[in-house]
């Protein structure tokens, strides 16, 4: 499920080729998440990395996380019985 989050929010990312010649790219409403490349897949590999740490501070910390197309990443508190 995390790797079907992972592709859907990616999905929703948009790319802007800089006057630099480099690209841009970030995923609307993923609050710092961006990343810039020499090309298009150099960007996007970054992409992927920045939202996979991203995450991984969101559940750290408790912080509530987008929902994506129906997919939900959350941590629940479990009791032992």
């Amino acid at each position: 499920m995390l790797v079907e989050y992972i592709q859907e929010a990616l999905g929703s990312a948009e790319y802007k080729k800089l006057e630099n010649g480099t690209w841009f790219a970030e995923i609307p409403g993923f609050k710092g998440v961006w990343a810039n490349g020499k090309t298009v897949e150099e960007c996007r590999k970054e992409l992927v990395e920045v939202l996979e740490e991203w995450l991984i501070l969101k559940l750290r910390d408790a912080d509530p996380i987008p929902l994506v197309k129906g997919y939900e990443i959350s941590i629940k508190k479990v009791t032992s019985v």
